[in-house]
């Protein structure tokens, strides 16, 4: 539940699968913090193929030794953990690899929310029904969206990573780009190792350091993880008690509400502003029916407080009704694509639709390097973006609103190649 996504960290991790699939899409909730995915051949970084490159790593290992025993950690702690430390360059390599291409949100859900995807969700429900109820009942999460958080981060189990969590974030903080978050989740690695919830050679996780079967990074695990079936340890890898109680208890302490949907797919009345599908628009369900906002299928709305409409393709494709529930799951990565996905995995899970209106399939996902071209284009001609970086963030949204504004256009301030290529011949 945190990872170093492409783009969207704001969690920790970064598992193959859950990585590859953010990493081609648009759409942070908010600026990102720490994380980050894997390209395809990458080079390996100069500054790591210098001759001294292991002295200076053992230099590093040393001065990280004193300041985690100067931070509590005991001896015997700092030697299982970091006597036999390795340098991993593919830690390094896929966090500083950038995908090129990028695909579309209707693509990626094709992939993910798949007929293979929702059987084996409702196949792992059943199994370890027990262990689902007990966590719901303690946490108020549903099973069926615990079951699409650990379809989506592992694939149930079936790829959780293979790099040791110690030398995955050794390494990343000696490289020095994100050093003091390395630092930080590598003292707090330790901290595990300490507490005996976890030997080292237990603790494998992604080359980001996420870890377990829904990907915590070792902060979130101090913070979140949970002994539910009271061994005394809590074993987010082995235990499936421990790794849906713990799952549960990171949304359910994000805000989850128990008595309201994760979302839902809605209509919008004819002439609806779409500059008003924005999270920052927020106000009860009820407001939204009285505005003419109904289920897709005609019903009224359910209650959730603090509403928001997401139209995650522009005003041509779906439109959501999501709450609380949803940020909920922001707070576990901060992606709106995630976000959705999660959602409507859990709502296949169980048993509902999949989306019923039809997605823009005409339209192409812009790649990062024409998300930085627009956004260049519409800083020169005065719509402020913010720093151009590839990523469609709250401020690029606001720029491309005004910019369609201007153009006469309905402002939902989705990026697409004519915009693109109309911000660039504008004089």
């Amino acid at each position: 539940m945190h990872s170093p996504f492409p783009i969207c960290p704001v969690r920790r991790r970064s598992t193959a699968l859950a990585m590859a699939i953010l990493a081609t899409l648009s759409g942070c909730a908010s600026a990102p913090t720490p994380t980050h995915v894997p390209g395809s051949q990458v080079t390996t970084p100069a500054t790591l193929e210098a001759p001294d490159e292991q002295e200076r790593f053992k230099q590093w290992v040393a001065s990280f030794r004193e300041s985690a025993r100067a931070a509590g950690i005991d001896d015997a702690t700092l030697h299982a953990a970091l006597d036999k430390v390795q340098l991993r360059h593919v830690a390094v390599q896929a966090d500083r690899a950038q995908p090129e291409f990028t695909r579309t949100l209707w693509d990626y859900l094709d992939a993910v929310v798949s007929p293979k995807r929702i059987a084996t969700g409702q196949q792992k429900l059943l199994e370890f029904q027990a262990e689902a109820e007990a966590a719901t009942a303690r946490h108020g999460v549903p099973g069926p969206v615990l079951m699409a958080v650990w379809g989506i981060e592992s694939n149930f189990g079936g790829n959780h990573g293979d790099v040791p969590v110690i030398d995955a974030l050794a390494t990343l903080g000696f490289e020095g780009r994100r050093e003091a978050w390395a630092r930080g989740e590598l003292l707090a690695a330790l901290k595990i190792l300490q507490s005996g919830d976890i030997e080292r050679d237990r603790m494998i996780g992604s080359w980001a350091g996420a870890m377990g079967q829904t990907q915590f990074m070792p902060s979130s695990y101090l913070a979140y993880a949970v002994d539910a079936d009271g061994d005394g340890r809590r074993d987010i890898w082995g235990s499936m008690a421990d790794v849906l109680s713990s799952t549960a208890n990171f949304l359910a302490r994000s805000g989850w509400q128990s008595d309201e949907p994760w979302g839902l797919e809605v209509q919008l009345p004819a002439g609806f502003d779409p500059a008003r599908a924005d999270p920052t628009v927020r106000q009860p369900s009820t407001q939204w029916s009285a505005e003419g906002v109904l289920a897709i299928d005609g019903a009224p709305l359910p209650t959730v407080a603090e509403a928001s409409i997401l139209q995650p393709a522009g005003m041509r494709g779906p439109a959501f009704l999501v709450g609380r529930n949803y940020r909920a799951i922001l707070r576990y990565n901060n992606s709106t694509s995630y976000a959705l996905t999660v959602g409507l995995l859990s709502q296949r899970i169980a048993g509902g639709p999949g989306v019923q209106a039809a997605w823009p399939r005409d339209l192409r996902a812009l790649s990062g390097a024409e998300i930085k071209s627009l956004q260049a284009a519409l800083n020169k001609l005065g719509f402020d973006s913010g720093s151009p970086d590839g990523q469609v963030g709250p401020a690029t949204r606001k720029a491309l609103r005004q910019f369609q504004r201007s153009l006469g256009q309905p402002a939902d301030g989705h990026p697409t190649a004519e915009l693109l290529q109309r911000a660039q011949q504008a004089p």
